[in-house]
């Protein structure tokens, strides 16, 4: 069960990912805290401006099973999960590694609804020009979790293995990381992602020609989409960029001057969430 609480608050619970939604083109957070009672979620955007705190207790327990964990792996995962679960394996992080059809996946069933579905190839402006890949079902989300003020998919592939393949060759041309530090320090400028669009694709149109014979027909389609625009509730970004390691330092105090990607910024320093997933922490703020 998940209920979303603002106002004074104080509560305990693991981190997990901030959920996001885009509300007039403006992103809105909400960060969930996992505990025995269920899940509670934090409407985060009321709080700009004002003093939060929370504490890593030093407890971790695994995303996954829930057991307590010494150390996180893959993003909230104990060792056993995260050498067993496919969300965990190397072809995650490089798509173009998927091992699927050599029927060495690790979760097969899993991979049926989540790699082998369609997915988008887009630019992204979020510190500068860069391609990303992610799921239909996933955009916005994907988009407002990498701080894309800007973001437009140009193609649709059938599977996330011919999506890893698309990317590398459209990052032979543009990045596909984002700069954080740059990200954290404001927005990049606006750009004509359509134009971007139209002067990189026949740049790889002998690679794409080799994929579709590869896949078929139908593995790679252009789409006409409307480019997405989005607003980060940010006050202030920091001149300087301090970031808070909940390994090293388990307090965080200060006031949110904002929020973009997954980042959490304080006028105090900056801290990715998402690193964190499944740390529990004991939060508390007050929204005045």
């Amino acid at each position: 069960m998940t209920n979303s609480i603002t106002g004074s608050i104080s509560i305990t619970g693991t981190i997990s990912k901030m959920r996001t939604e885009l509300l007039d083109d403006q992103a809105q957070y909400y960060l969930p805290l996992s505990s025995k009672e269920g899940v509670k979620e934090i409407h985060l955007n009321p709080l700009i401006g004002q003093p939060i705190r929370f504490s890593h207790t030093g407890n971790i327990y695994c995303d996954a099973c829930a057991k307590k964990t010494k150390k996180s792996y893959s993003q909230g995962h104990c060792f056993v999960c995260m050498k067993k679960l496919a969300r965990c394996d190397m072809c995650i992080m490089k798509p173009e590694t998927c091992h699927f059809d050599q029927g060495t996946c690790r979760e097969p069933q899993w991979a049926e609804q989540f790699c082998m579905t369609d997915h988008f190839v887009y630019l992204a402006n979020t510190s500068g020009l860069k391609v990303g890949i992610t799921r239909h079902s996933q955009i916005p989300t994907r988009w407002i979790d990498q701080g894309a003020t800007q973001a437009m998919a140009i193609l649709r592939v059938k599977n996330r293995l011919l999506s890893g393949l698309v990317e590398v060759e459209l990052a032979k041309l543009v990045a596909d990381k984002t700069n954080w530090r740059a990200l954290l320090k404001g927005d990049a400028p606006d750009m004509d992602l359509r134009a971007k669009a139209e002067q990189l694709l026949p740049q790889i149109e002998q690679q794409l020609a080799h994929l579709t014979d590869q896949f078929g027909e139908d593995a790679i389609t252009a789409v006409d989409l409307p480019l997405q625009s989005i607003q980060y509730p940010v006050e202030q970004y920091p001149s300087k960029i301090t970031s808070f390691n909940l390994d090293k330092s388990p307090d965080v105090s200060g006031t949110l001057m904002g929020i973009k990607g997954q980042y959490l910024l304080l006028d105090t320093g900056v801290i990715n969430l998402r690193k964190y997933t499944s740390y529990e922490i004991s939060w508390s703020a007050q929204d005045q």
